[in-house]
């Protein structure tokens, strides 16, 4: 067909098919008495040509000349107006104006009754559909939809493949690595089809976009095309299951296609019966996406493991997205690359959704880095809670060598590319490279405050896990979870906020069962993923005491939040209102005799300013005194006289 255009060959596919279906009818008038005599003569065995999509479709599956003329006969049906009238004729009867298997028996030659068994080409295949008769003989006989546009050089999808099925029709540029990936993917579906025996190809890893790419480049190096179909869609039942596979078997020949088994949004767990009979039955290539490798039954299975661009490709990448701004800001690039870890398609829409004036590289670099947040934020905002990121310096009162470390944490996040990259230290091993902090105190002493100033400060999202809805009972369910959580946040470097940290990172029990092995086994795991994880993961304690010593000699900072003295309570009271709320009469002094902790001041300010607000009032001493009040019985601490001794006229 290289020499032939594709009008070209549709216009002779069109002649070669009506002059075969020509031939059936003459046949078929011949038999009944209804030709003329000289085209007796006419009737020989042509030879399809091998080009047309007929002769593809013998030769793909095996069609004898008697199922070959079959089929023809029921494409007649379709394309020829006077095959009805002719079937009726031939059968005796006006009401079997259609074909049937009786009637293909008596008319052509080499007929063979196994033609139309549930196992021969013409029914497997589903070429053509068995309706409704007394007999099986005398049943009525109709091409398929698929086949008969097949037959007339027209492709598409299948109508029953079209809602699990989409074509895969986007294709970004590959990075060299992923690009050494596809070449690798190509080598093994090529070996597969020399022994026709295709091996399942599982593409491992969390950058769905770039496998589907890798699997999309490696197929059109091969002249495939390529079809996705996510696991979710399969259907439970049996026998919609059996026909959707001998549907995309029958598919895949006809469009030269291979398959994507998408199962990244499943888990080890749940690789169920409807994937297991996918993966082992398929019988045209197939390549699936997952995150972690799953083990094959019986059918031979190779594991390519895909890893997001490397820090150098992604400069490479940001480059060639941003064209001539790149030069202005290369140091911006930089910290784009240390921060965030983004694939190809999240770095051009972060490009392309950023709408600032480009001869401003410090507007277009901010803009650009609130794109990349963006882009990373989507798997994370099912795991955890996004905590808006208020809170500044300012908010905080601690004592200075707290407030270093605090400095410190930032320092470490900010240059953690330039000290482990360019400064060689990364090579000296990969363990101990993650920035952890343990910030301990007791409730209300400015843990998660001083968490939300660091996110503030390095312009990062802050995500807040609930360890409730992250331990389980069940075995394995914890680091599934804690999987999921990491696994998400990388891509943006999120800081992560595990709070109440000690009900899962408390001491490591002596193993005495099989609980206990599995708690010291949860611990484990979350040591080595945050080890690893690039990002800022920060835990919360009430008790610094709980928490295993071994635990605490992997942590990096540790930051202990002391109960506020009065000095520094006084401090809290001068910042805790706005510069908008009206005040009168505020007196810090005598406000920081009430021993309470930081959170609780900021109640009481809160619900004073209330109450202020509702007697259209500034905010006084007096409505600091109710809300104190009621803080107290919340506290279950009644108020002592000394605590609000001069707060009130009288009091």
């Amino acid at each position: 067909m290289s020499n032939f255009s594709l009008e070209d060959w549709q216009k002779a596919n069109q002649q070669s098919l009506m002059a075969a279906i020509a031939r059936v009818r003459k046949i078929v008038e011949q038999k009944t008495g209804q030709g003329k005599p000289e085209d007796k003569q006419l009737i020989v065995e042509d030879e399809i040509p091998e080009r047309s999509a007929l002769g593809q479709l013998c030769k793909t599956f095996g069609l004898s000349t008697f199922e070959r003329d079959l089929l023809l006969l029921c494409a007649g049906m379709e394309l020829d107006a006077s095959f009805p009238h002719l079937c009726a004729i031939a059968q005796g009867d006006a009401q079997k104006a259609y074909p049937t298997f009786s009637l293909a028996l008596k008319m052509f030659p080499a007929p063979h009754w196994n033609a139309l068994t549930p196992s021969a080409p013409l029914r497997r295949w589903r070429l053509i559909e068995l309706g409704s008769g007394a007999t099986l003989t005398h049943s009525l006989l109709r091409i398929d939809e698929r086949i008969l546009h097949y037959l007339t050089g027209v492709q598409h999808l299948d109508e029953r493949l079209v809602d699990a099925i989409e074509p895969v029709t986007e294709v970004h540029q590959l990075v060299l690595s992923h690009q050494e990936l596809a070449q690798k993917l190509a080598e093994t579906l090529s070996h597969g089809a020399e022994s026709a025996n295709f091996p399942v190809v599982q593409l491992c890893g969390e950058d769905v976009s770039s496998k589907r790419a890798i699997a999309s480049s490696a197929c059109q190096m091969l002249g495939l095309s390529l079809h996705l179909l996510c696991a979710d869609y399969l259907p439970s039942n049996k026998n919609e299951l059996s026909l959707l596979l001998r549907l995309w078997d029958r598919e895949a020949v006809l469009s030269n296609s291979a398959l994507l088994l998408d199962c990244d949004e499943m888990e080890v767990a749940e690789h169920n019966f409807a994937t297991a009979r996918v993966i082992e039955q398929i019988k045209s290539p197939l390549i699936v996406t997952t995150r972690e490798r799953q083990r094959q039954r019986q059918r031979p299975s190779i594991c390519i493991d895909v890893q997001k661009p490397t820090h150098q490709e992604q400069r490479w990448l940001w480059k060639r997205a941003l064209g001539a701004m790149a030069d202005p800001l290369q140091e911006t690039i930089e910290t784009f690359v240390a921060q965030f870890n983004l694939n190809a398609p999240a770095i051009q829409a972060a490009c392309a959704t950023t709408m600032v004036d480009e001869d401003n590289p410090k507007q277009l670099g901010d803009a650009l880095w609130e794109a990349c947040r963006a882009q990373a934020r989507p798997r994370m905002e099912d795991l955890a809670q996004r905590i808006e990121a208020i809170a500044s310096w300012e908010d905080l009162v601690l004592p200075p060598a707290q407030m270093e470390t605090l400095r410190a944490i930032i320092a470490h996040v900010r240059q953690r590319a330039k000290v482990y990259e360019y400064w060689g230290f990364a090579n000296k091993g990969g363990r101990g490279l993650g920035i952890s902090a343990l910030f301990a105190g007791a409730s209300g002493t400015g843990k998660t405050t001083a968490a939300e100033a660091i996110a503030k400060e390095l312009r990062l999202d802050l995500y807040r896990i609930d360890l409730s809805s992250v331990v389980s009972k069940y075995i394995g369910e914890t680091e599934k979870n804690l999987r999921r959580v990491f696994d998400a946040a990388e891509t943006g470097g999120a800081i992560l906020l595990f709070d109440e940290a000690d009900a899962l990172f408390g001491k490591r029990s002596d193993v005495k069962d099989s609980h206990d092995r599995h708690a010291n086994i949860e611990v484990s795991y979350l040591l080595q993923r945050m080890e690893a994880y690039r990002g800022l993961a920060i835990l919360t304690t009430n008790l610094k005491g709980a928490l295993d010593n071994a635990f605490l000699r992997r942590i990096r900072f540790v930051v202990q939040f002391s109960f506020p003295d009065a000095a520094q309570r006084a401090e809290i009271w001068r910042g805790v209102f706005p510069s908008q709320t009206p005040t009168e009469g505020l007196d810090p002094n005598k406000l920081a005799k009430l021993s309470v902790a930081g959170g609780n001041i900021r109640n009481i300010a809160l619900n004073a300013a209330f109450l202020a607000a509702d007697a259209n009032e500034p905010v006084r001493m007096k409505h600091l005194l109710i809300a104190a009040r009621s803080e107290s019985v919340k506290l279950e601490k009644p108020l002592t006289d000394n605590e609000v001794k001069g707060w009130v006229n009288g009091v």
